[in-house]
């Protein structure tokens, strides 16, 4: 195996109490099996309300030289060395699952809002938001300025948890979507139907990669290959804090985060955190790096790491 980059990810914790840690950053090296962490999530101004499930960082990316990871509600803005160097919020950002950067750009997930919104790297504000809602047989897209109270209302009718941007368009999928939608100049379409429960779809080679989080598996599908992979699992009795989890959500091979490292070799997330390397060719894990048993914990965000 040829080397392997190193890679950053997150983590979240369900059902962890005040005090408590709230996931952090790793830094992760698949060639050496090893990782050490680099930020410890536990500040003291979390937001407590709401639904109370996953509590910590997720979505990163890169951008002169820094680190944005988006929180719930907030996207952070650290160095390399993973000092906090600033941080934004915006009404309409609202329980944020991943971001993605493209251009001078980045595009977070609005969960909370059925919406997507576009973070000016530049300016370093929010300067677009996509609001996206149901049409007849299909999907329609309402542009909104972030800084105007004419915005969506809060909704979380496809719990969208995924974008992806290139010069074709913005893909974004969702949990209860059931699909993965591209909007451009053209509209707003479905690009292919996805598994209830999907995280982290995105276009991949000619076909789909995604987490098919509720069968347990890493999946790519394309016009010539159908190709699903289990997620790793782990004995019962290996894990920990099993009773402690109070939204009763946490388990064991809950499937987040995905990385493509070259055509055939990906990097996937799952839950207690541990990053699996899948071998597409051999439609098999070769690899893995366990972070943590406690079930809680489970990965989010994953990136190859730059510097």
């Amino acid at each position: 195996m040829n080397s392997l980059p190193k890679l950053i990810v997150s983590s979240v914790v369900r059902g962890s109490q005040q005090g408590d840690s709230h996931g952090g950053l790793y830094i992760v090296d698949i060639q050496g099996s090893s990782f050490h962490q680099v930020l410890d999530w536990n500040a003291c101004d979390i937001n407590w309300e709401g639904r109370g499930a996953d509590r910590g960082l997720r979505g990163i990316a890169f951008h002169d030289n820094q680190v944005y990871v988006a929180a719930s509600d907030e996207l952070f803005l650290f160095s390399r060395n993973f000092s906090i160097e600033a941080s934004f919020r915006n009404t309409y950002l609202k329980h944020c699952h991943e971001i993605w950067k493209f251009g001078p750009h980045l595009y977070l997930t609005s969960t909370g809002f059925d919406s997507i919104l576009r973070f000016d790297l530049t300016t370093r504000k929010f300067d677009s938001g996509i609001y996206i809602l149901p049409q007849g047989s299909g999907f329609a897209a309402r542009i909104f300025d972030p800084n105007q109270p004419s915005g969506p209302t809060p909704g979380i009718g496809f719990h969208f948890n995924n974008v992806y941007v290139d010069q074709r368009g913005i893909f974004m999928s969702g949990r209860k979507l059931g699909a993965m939608l591209k909007l451009n100049s053209a509209g707003i379409t479905p690009v292919t139907q996805l598994p209830m429960g999907t995280h982290n779809a995105r276009p991949f080679r000619e076909g789909i990669l995604f987490n098919d989080t509720e069968a347990d598996a890493l999946t790519y599908r394309s016009p010539s290959a159908d190709i699903s992979i289990s997620i790793p699992r782990y004995p019962e009795s290996d894990l920990l804090n099993t009773k402690m989890d109070e939204s009763k959500l946490a388990r064991q091979g809950f499937g987040r985060g995905l990385c493509p490292l070259n055509d055939t070799l990906v990097a996937g997330g799952s839950s207690p955190t541990t990053i699996a390397l899948y071998d597409l060719e051999a439609s098999k894990v070769v690899r893995k790096i366990n972070i943590t048993m406690d079930v809680r914990n489970a990965t989010h965000g994953l990136a190859v790491w730059p510097y």
